[in-house]
This record gives C-alpha cells, structure tokens and sequence, in this order.
C-alpha cells in the first residue's frame, strides 16, 4: 500500500486508466471477431459493410494508445487481404460448424422426422375413419334396400291381468276428483 499521498492518488488513477483501457481494448478484440465470423460463415456482404467500421475502431484504439500504430496498420492490411483473397477467388470458405452447433442441427432432423412419421401417421388414421365411415354408410344402404316392409301387427289382445293393472291407473284421477 502506498503511503504517500501522491502515490496514493497514482493507485486510482491507473485503476480508472486501466478500465477504460480495458473496455476500448475489448472493443477492438470484438470487432475483429465480428468481421472474421462474417468471413467465416460466408457472408461476403456482411464483411464489407463491417471492414471500414473495423478499421475505424482499430484507428481508435491507436489514438486511445492501446496498440502501437504499425500493429494496428498489420491488422488493418490482413483484414483486408482476406477479404480480397476471398472475392477475388483465391481462397475458399469452408464454413466451420463447432459441435453445439452440429448436435442443434442433428436434433432439429430429428424432430422434423418425428413430426413427418407422426403426420403420416395422422394420415393413415384419417383414411382408415373414412374408410369405416363409406363401410358403415354401404352397410346402412344395403339394411335398407334389404328390409322388406313390415306388417301391421294386430293389437295386442288384452288378458284380464292386464285389464286389472289397468282399471285402478285410469280410476286413480277420478278418485282424486271426487275428492
């Protein structure tokens, strides 16, 4: 720990210098990646809009005193080479996968496949219920161009049980009447 009071005053300043040191130097760091995964995954167009914004943050961090200016003239001319080399044709892209990305795209198959079975699936159900429902309709059609007209029955002939069972129901109202 410093003990003077000049030095003491020294501590905080490099440690505000080293944050703000800090931030501009990751925001070179970012932009270079940003303009390498452009490159990287193909985009031709995406790399040429983000070259001059790239180069201008590199200038930044020149004046900003975080990389010497002769590094950041190299940075600026390789940037810019590989984009030339890359429109120019001579170099290809092979686009790189990382394994997160190739395991996301072998689970997408595999639910687009399930969801394909199923609505196969889906579709044999539903054909094998109009089918059913046709069978039942012909059957239905067939019962009755089968039937042959009914006859009337006659009335049923009445026992005397029957009559008995009969009698009170029908006097049962008239007994609450009189009532």
């Amino acid at each position: 720990m410093p003990n003077i009071k000049s030095a003491k005053k020294r501590v905080l300043i490099n440690k505000k210098k080293n944050a703000i040191n800090r931030s501009d130097r990751s925001k070179v760091n970012n932009a270079i990646k940003a303009f390498n995964k452009a490159i990287d995954t193909a985009q031709i167009e995406e790399a040429e809009r983000l070259l001059p914004i790239t180069m201008s943050i590199i200038d930044k961090g020149v004046t900003a005193g975080i990389m010497h200016k002769n590094a950041a003239a190299n940075k600026k001319s390789a940037l810019s080479k590989r984009l030339s080399d890359i429109k120019s044709g001579k170099v290809t892209i092979t686009v790189k996968k990382d394994n997160k990305t190739i395991a996301a795209e072998k689970a997408r198959a595999a639910k687009e496949a399930r969801e394909a079975a199923r609505a196969e699936f889906r579709a044999k159900q539903l054909e094998k219920e109009a089918e059913k429902t046709e069978q039942k309709k012909k059957k239905a059609v067939k019962e009755k161009a089968e039937e042959k007209p009914v006859k009337e029955k006659a009335p049923k002939k009445t026992t005397k049980k029957s009559e008995k069972a009969e009698a009170p129901a029908e006097t049962a109202p008239e007994a609450e009447k009189a009532e």
